[in-house]
């Protein structure tokens, strides 16, 4: 034995030489060989698509990386400007379509973002906004609700109906110019209404947060308007969409009824259930997985059922909200990977929405009438909710800049608009805008309310 283990270890280089290196020489030697070039088999594949970088793995890698570092730079600007990192991320996706990335660069904007191209890239933002809905969802604790259900159903309420009819009237005036061709004006002034009333719920407690008052009287009741306006204009939304993709009475009510069943099981058996369910520390992935396969399954059936797949994640999220230790898992889990990494291909791919070729000079007023007319209806229905139920001027100012807080929610909105053919691509773009203004306006407005009381208050 010990012969062959010292007969063994002083194996002679010369062998190595012999049995390895030369046969890789002949190898490389041979490959080199002169043989006549066979034609090429012309083949889908076989284009100036596969040669380097363009190559659709190496596209989609670009295009990743352009995308993620566009958001992530105009994040971190925007937060040197006191504005939340998701207005900034917004903004960056919007730039890189036509709006400005196409104006500046057509040529490269073209190459990059070609529309054959972005097959992948879309189904994986669908994804991010599936993932961040149900982290949405679980996030809208109905128990902060206790104590403060009635004014909350008020606040938030008159929060939706004021600036919904302001939406339906201001359809009158843009249905012949901007309704896309078989559109019904129904459906058209219900979605505008629509558009106009979405409070971005996830967006308002990071305001809140970076503004270090969601622990106080204000921000509990801010996240209760916001909570419940939330779920309302999610059931508005999905009787619009349940209309609007159905083909007759009969067949939007079987949408709406399957999906009011759907959501009875998932908030009065599945929630409960949830509530209760233990979370063992050391089993906490098996029960991620278990999560993300419910808000999986639950967006299939509301998709099969004709509304949405974005209803079903939000309901599954809504069920995993009542316990607090699910609750936690998602966000610290979930939550980053969705915001940091999917939802800016959604705002790229928002961004990549945008027709500027068809703008015309009326359309930048237009703009400004809507950003005006969304934001006087959200917050004077707040405001006088509130100061109707007591609260005082300054509180009820300061809830009704934070109810116009629109962000990612309003795009999601406007995109599921765009999708079914709601909305033309010049009133997209109008209402997109509106979305980042208003959100962009929430903390100056803030600013200006909290000067105004400092200096309307004795010394």
């Amino acid at each position: 034995m010990e012969d062959s283990q010292h007969r063994l270890g002083t194996a002679s280089p010369w062998r190595y030489l012999l049995l390895v290196a030369v046969p890789l020489l002949v190898a490389l030697l041979l490959s080199r060989w002169p043989l006549p070039v066979s034609a090429p088999t012309p083949t889908a594949g076989n284009s100036a698509a596969h040669a380097g970088a363009a190559t659709p793995l190496a596209l989609f890698l670009l295009q990743l990386l352009v995308v993620l570092s566009a958001a992530k730079g105009a994040g971190w600007l925007l937060r040197r400007f006191g504005q939340p990192a998701v207005i900034g991320e917004m903004a960056a996706g919007l730039l890189l379509g036509p709006l400005l990335f196409g104006a500046v660069m057509p040529a490269t904007q073209a190459w990059l973002f070609a529309p054959a191209s972005l097959g992948a890239l879309g189904l994986i933002s669908q994804l991010g906004v599936l993932m961040f809905l149900f982290v949405a969802g679980a996030e809208l604790e109905l128990s902060s609700l206790h104590g403060r259900r009635a004014f909350a159903l008020l606040v938030s309420h008159s929060g939706i109906a004021l600036p919904f009819l302001c939406g339906v009237l201001l359809a009158f005036a843009l249905f012949n110019a901007h309704a896309p061709a078989g559109v019904g004006f129904a459906n058209f002034a219900l979605f505008m209404g629509i558009s106009l009333s979405v409070t971005a719920f996830p967006v308002l407690l990071r305001i809140l947060s970076d503004r270090g008052i969601t622990h106080t009287p204000l921000g509990h009741i801010a996240v209760a308007c916001a909570a419940l306006g939330d779920a309302t204009a999610w059931c508005l939304l999905a009787a619009i969409v349940a209309s609007a993709q159905a083909t007759g009475w009969a067949s939007a009510l079987t949408s709406l009824l399957g999906t009011l069943v759907f959501a009875g099981v998932m908030i009065v058996l599945v929630r409960p259930w949830l509530s209760r369910h233990e979370v063992a520390p050391e089993r906490k992935g098996r029960h991620l997985i278990g999560l993300l396969l419910m808000a999986l399954a639950a967006a299939l059936v509301t998709e099969l059922l004709g509304i949405h797949a974005l209803f079903g994640a939000f309901l599954a999220g809504i069920a995993v909200s009542g316990n607090a230790r699910l609750r936690e898992l998602l966000i610290q889990k979930v939550e980053p990977f969705a915001i940091s990494l999917l939802l800016p291909l959604f705002f790229a791919m928002t961004g990549l929405r945008l027709r500027v070729e068809g703008w015309r000079p009326g359309d930048l007023l237009l703009c400004g009438v809507v950003i005006l007319i969304a934001s006087l209806g959200k917050g004077l229905g707040t405001w006088l909710a509130a100061r109707s139920a007591g609260m005082p001027q300054t509180d009820a100012l300061r809830l009704g800049a934070l109810m116009n807080t629109r962000g990612l929610m309003e795009l999601i909105v406007l995109n599921l608009g765009y999708e079914m053919g709601l909305i033309g691509d010049r009133l997209f773009a109008v209402l997109v805008i509106m979305a980042l203004v208003t959100t962009a306006m929430t903390g100056p407005l803030l600013n200006f309310i909290e000067r105004r009381a400092r200096s309307a208050s004795p010394a």
